[in-house]
């Protein structure tokens, strides 16, 4: 089921029913609709400063919002897209920095749909249309472009060479296996490899590919660089030091400071976006800048701490943390940061994989309640075994949670994630 957003502007509001009732796809492979939709709004794609294009299975968010802030730090105006949304989708388009206005997406969402209406496109495809309409719209420096699902067909992927400055991969792992890991003649089997295949898909000829060092299976590594070869390509690493802390090439070192977004694993996402910008050739953009995003980006519901709210209010434990990761990944790094005891409130899609959470942090559980995911097919307590208590909601989770100093947290859905962002008053702007 996907989550098609509520507005509390009637213009908005008015587009998003008609988004909702777009037939989703089924089994349709391919850049042609969104290519001809493009082509009816006089290709916007084609009207763009240069993009930054960034795929991934997890991370790749992250990246965005370091590019961005590294980016803002140099005095660049950068135009954002990213998704899922966690409580507007408003989220999803920010324009020069800003989140896009109820009126322009109004206005930008109507066009989209009303000209391409009858080529049937998916709500992705209208979405970034709709983004990419209004990028062309308002001058900037600087595109910052997330990859939705895999990269190969998804619908940002209708970026042409001349656009891009350069893409890059963050972490892999393996996740939306219905539509990655989907039987086709001629790509590879092995599952990682085929998700590396994948998100490699973004890669335009002379563009640079920009990838983590050390970071991937040696078989994905290995599908990347062939990826890039066939398509010219012009692969690059992202090379950390072995403290994690210096980003190294041969233009010099830059020693990164601490990550603003909690995570040691943020330290390679941060790598990434200052490769991008060093390996890319069309704007400058200082060393002094890229050292700053680090410290200055956000990225809400990614090992956030909620401040005091309506909803943390409920909690009489330690502090309340907040977390989106639903795969084995998201739980690997997960347990890398939370080290003790920790008060567990999950609540995961029927499709995802009940243990993805819960293996990783092992015997660091002390207690484990499992939510409903508002509006969306959810794992029941069961799926997590014995010890699983079932809560009604968020509220009632964190009533029920026993009293100690050890922290809470909410995870395992970027849509749960979003419910306890605005119980919480801590909408994203």
């Amino acid at each position: 089921m996907l989550d098609f957003g509520r507005s509390d502007d009637a213009r908005v509001q008015a587009q998003l029913d008609r988004l909702s009732a777009l037939s989703v796809p089924q089994g349709r492979l391919g850049l042609e609709t969104i290519r001809a939709l493009m082509e009816r709004l006089d290709n916007p794609h084609r009207k763009l400063p240069p993009v930054f294009h960034v795929a991934g299975t997890n991370g790749k968010g992250s990246v965005c919002a370091f590019l961005r802030t590294m980016l803002e730090a140099d005095g660049k105006r950068v135009h954002v897209t990213t998704s899922p949304h966690l409580v507007r989708y408003n989220e999803r388009i920010r324009i020069a920095g800003d989140l896009i206005s109820d009126e322009e997406l109004a206005e930008t969402l109507k066009e989209v749909l009303d000209k391409g209406e009858d080529l049937a496109p998916s709500f992705f495809e209208v979405t970034i249309a709709a983004a990419f309409l209004a990028f062309s719209r308002t001058p900037a420096n600087a595109c910052v472009v997330e990859v939705g699902l895999g990269g190969r067909f998804d619908a940002t992927n209708v970026l042409e060479p001349d656009a891009v400055a350069a893409c890059g991969i963050a972490a892999l792992g393996i996740d939306h296996e219905r539509f990655l890991l989907a039987p086709e003649d001629g790509v590879p089997t092995e599952p990682i490899a085929r998700i590396a295949f994948e998100k490699a898909g973004i890669a335009k000829p002379g563009v640079p590919l920009v990838t983590i060092a050390n970071a991937y299976p040696l078989e994905a590594e290995a599908v990347i660089e062939g990826v890039a070869d066939r398509l010219g390509a012009k692969h690059c690493n992202a090379y950390l030091s072995a403290s994690g802390k210096t980003y190294v090439d041969g233009d010099g070192d830059l020693t990164l400071l601490p990550a603003s977004i909690p995570g040691a694993h943020q330290a390679q996402n941060a790598a990434l976006a200052a490769a991008m910008l060093r390996h890319q050739s069309k704007l400058s953009v200082t060393d002094e800048a890229i050292i700053a995003g680090v410290a200055e980006a956000k990225w809400p519901a990614r090992l956030q701490r909620l401040s005091e709210g309506p909803l943390t209010a409920f909690a009489s434990s330690g502090a309340v943390w907040l977390d989106g990761g639903h795969n084995p990944s998201a739980g690997s790094a997960i347990a890398e940061f939370f080290k003790g005891p920790l008060h567990l409130i999950i609540g995961m899609i029927a499709n995802k994989d009940a243990n993805a959470i819960t293996e990783p942090l092992g015997d660091r559980v002390e207690s484990l309640t499992v939510v409903p995911v508002p509006g969306h097919d959810s794992h029941p307590a069961e799926a997590f075994g014995q010890d699983a208590r079932a809560a009604t909601d968020l509220q009632d989770a964190l009533l029920n949670i026993p009293c100690d100093d050890y922290p809470v947290l909410i995870a395992g859905s970027l849509y749960l994630a979003g419910e306890a962002l605005k119980l919480n008053d801590e909408i994203p702007t």
